[in-house]
């Protein structure tokens, strides 16, 4: 038996940075930040602000600017802290968020389009 390493994501990811809008349940302000990688089942996203695990999130994604963005929640389901690399770098953080409460056809949506990307890796 080999060893799968620590990825076990249900949903094949890509990498693809696009706009997305974290808002905390009960907080008004929303966080901008762009995406890493995503996939079906969540997304990997850096953020100026650390959110604590298995908290959950509203998001706004917008994965191309001619279409309708989606809106989902998340929980986070990880975090690691990236420490500056200088003087003039603030701390952020590798956040994944795992997708829930999003509708099939948006799920579509990020599907075909991390099948896309992977398709033309290839």
């Amino acid at each position: 038996m080999t060893w799968e390493g620590i990825d076990q994501r249900k949903f094949p990811r890509a990498r693809h940075k696009c706009l997305i809008r974290v808002l905390k349940d009960g907080r008004k302000k929303a966080i901008g930040a762009f995406t890493e990688n995503l996939g079906a089942g969540g997304i990997c996203v850096v953020l100026e602000k650390g959110f604590g695990l298995f908290e959950n999130v509203s998001l706004q994604i917008f994965l191309r600017e001619d279409e309708k963005p989606i809106f989902c929640n998340g929980t986070v389901v990880w975090v690691v802290r990236r420490h500056p690399t200088n003087q003039s770098e603030t701390v952020k953080y590798d956040t994944g968020i795992e997708f829930w409460n999003m509708s099939e056809e948006d799920k579509g949506r990020i599907s075909r389009l991390v099948q896309d990307i992977l398709n033309s890796d290839t």
